[in-house]
């Protein structure tokens, strides 16, 4: 694991908890918010680039939204080859409501989280 991929995993970890205790209230799009500010948080790393889109599928197919499913899928691929070529769109939610493709732009918070964490990383 690279050393941003340590070191942004604090800031992932909470935003992944804080979808599983939306998910747990039956707050699926609340859920499906914080997995998408993981996806901002964690894109320029590999392995939570990935995770983030398993646990993506994983909140479609709980959902049977099968729209979702195969955004889903077809982005797992891409994020394995994109994101270890620095080809991930910056600011992209991850979500299949956007353009795989597609730059976004990033909050202030986010923005601050990830220049912190690059800093550190060097």
């Amino acid at each position: 694991m690279s050393n941003f991929s340590h070191n942004i995993a604090p800031y992932i970890k909470r935003e992944m908890m804080r979808s599983y205790r939306a998910q747990k209230k039956g707050d699926v799009a609340a859920a499906f918010r914080h997995l998408e500010n993981v996806h901002v948080l964690g894109q320029e790393s590999t392995y939570w680039h990935v995770k983030v889109h398993y646990l993506m599928l994983c909140w479609a197919l709980k959902q049977r939204d099968f729209k979702e499913i195969t955004g889903q899928l077809v982005r797992i691929i891409g994020a394995v080859c994109l994101t270890a070529i620095d080809g991930a769109p910056i600011g992209n939610t991850g979500g299949s409501n956007v353009h795989a493709l597609k730059v976004m732009p990033i909050s202030a918070e986010h923005a601050e989280i990830i220049l912190k964490t690059k800093s550190l990383s060097r």
